[in-house]
């Protein structure tokens, strides 16, 4: 089934054209028939199984140019929030003067204050950021059509259900409710009995990973190896195999950001995330990670929550989780969407407990595979892209529209070689071909964006590298 196949507004139909999205996956053929039609729906869909979509383009066909704040999309964690509202801001690019606005916690109030005086038809936030707009006054909720629970059970097991019940208080009670998770515990049921009227009930297989089984296209690898011996093991595999980009889970803070300052130490391109970071650090991170800019990206899982990273092609495990159902959703971040993806799991003594846990789970005895050894040096291989920072966003009025526009104008690179741009508050980042790098700093140098000069550097592993 195809997009076409929905009743949806041209402009709708035109900017998943441009995405490239033809066919419909499983949740969205379900959904979004019942959505579309105006109906409260609760399902259960995985992490990665394009239900964004299939909310989005329902919150999208029914806007009215003319009214505030009509969806509101509430979502556990900031990073999710940012995805979400990127994915709905792209879907949106061929409707005229629809804006979609980010309200989360971690960033100065005042701006987003600012920005909702101007208007906005979709928010996309967390909810206790979201409630203390709306404590305050600088959001209403007059005009809101279609509230969605973006990631249900999450929010609930992050402690959200008090400010989630304050913000459905503010909502109107005609409204359409559409509640996502990727699971159905009881108390997911009884979120949907509370805010939900005659809501339908979809449990949606899809190819992305299930809540218990990884995904079949995802190769499992386990390497047996002393736990003193595993840093030079995956030191070796990494040599061996060269990846193009590699997410890699340790168990503590500690490890992960060792780990990142060892791979750089030895020339890789390798950044770390951890919850002892700040969110701008791991902003930054995360960033060269997705654009393709650094190689290698160490995480905790904590850190490591709501980011979706498409394409994705390793996951590797610095030993095991106690949990079978965590390592079934770390590696589920590969071989999404019926893409072949590669885990590879580092295993020591102390992992045994987990390891029998986890046969049990999957139903099969794993059989464990000799740590590599070290081969001849080599110099570890560039990233295909580099990340441009530039000194201005939002707060200039800079779209990426502009930026790109100001890249490939008349004697500019080519389309082809800018990737991802994210525009911030006050900065904004920009992905290129690594080869044109030094053409697109000189093209903003001199022709700046929108006639405006604009300070634009190459962004460095970390915000503390002297070239940031």
């Amino acid at each position: 089934m195809t997009f076409s196949d929905f009743p949806l507004p041209p402009a709708l139909l035109e900017g998943l054209a441009a995405r490239g999205f033809v066919a419909a996956l499983p949740v969205q053929v379900a959904a979004l028939p019942p959505v579309l039609a105006g109906r409260d729906v609760l399902v259960r869909a995985d992490t990665g199984s394009g239900k964004t979509l299939a909310f989005g383009l329902g919150a999208l066909a029914r806007l009215s140019p003319e009214l505030r704040v009509q969806a509101l999309v509430l979502c556990p964690t900031r990073e999710l929030a940012q995805q979400v509202s990127g994915e709905l801001r792209s879907l949106a690019r061929r409707m005229p003067n629809v804006k979609v606005l980010e309200l989360c916690g971690g960033v100065p109030f005042a701006p987003q204050r600012a920005s909702l005086r101007q208007g906005a038809h979709v928010v996309v936030g967390t909810p206790g950021r979201v409630e203390e707009h709306l404590r305050k006054g600088s959001l209403s909720l007059e005009a809101l059509s279609v509230l969605v629970l973006d990631e249900a059970d999450r929010m609930l097991d992050m402690g959200f259900e008090p400010q989630i019940a304050r913000v459905v208080e503010r909502a109107p009670v005609e409204r359409q409710t559409l509640l996502f998770s990727a699971t159905y515990p009881e108390s997911i049921v009884e979120l949907g009995r509370r805010y939900q009227r005659d809501a339908l009930r979809l449990d949606v297989k899809s190819p992305a990973p299930t809540g218990d089984a990884p995904a079949a296209a995802v190769e499992q690898r386990f390497i047996g190896v002393p736990s003193e011996e595993r840093g030079a093991a995956f030191l070796a595999w990494l040599e061996r195999e060269r990846p193009e980009a590699a997410l890699v889970f340790c168990a503590t803070r500690a490890e992960c950001q060792a780990l990142g300052e060892g791979l750089r130490a030895r020339g890789w391109a390798a950044v770390s995330i951890h919850g002892e970071m700040g969110q701008r650090e791991r902003l930054h991170a995360m960033r060269l990670f997705a654009n393709g800019s650094c190689t290698v990206l160490a995480a905790t899982d904590v850190a490591a929550r709501g980011w979706d990273i498409a394409g994705l092609p390793v996951v590797v495990n610095l030993g095991l989780s106690r949990d079978p159902l965590v390592h079934v959703h770390r590696i589920g971040r590969t071989g999404r969407l019926g893409q072949p993806g590669v885990a590879v799991s580092f295993v020591s003594e102390e992992d045994r407990h987990a390891l029998a846990a986890l046969e049990r789970q999957q139903g099969r005895a794993i059989a464990l595979e000799p740590a590599p050894s070290a081969g001849p040096p080599a110099p570890p291989p560039r990233p295909r892209r580099v990340t441009l920072l530039l000194a201005a966003g939002k707060n200039k009025k800079l779209r990426a529209g502009d930026v790109l526009g100001a890249l490939t104008g008349a004697g500019g690179i080519a389309g082809e070689q800018v990737g991802a741009i994210q525009i911030d508050e006050s900065s904004s980042y920009v992905a290129v071909a690594a080869e044109c790098a030094e053409r697109a700093l000189e093209r903003l140098s001199l022709a700046g964006v929108k006639g405006k000069s604009v300070k634009a550097r190459l962004a460095g592993l970390s915000l503390r590298d002297g070239r940031d």
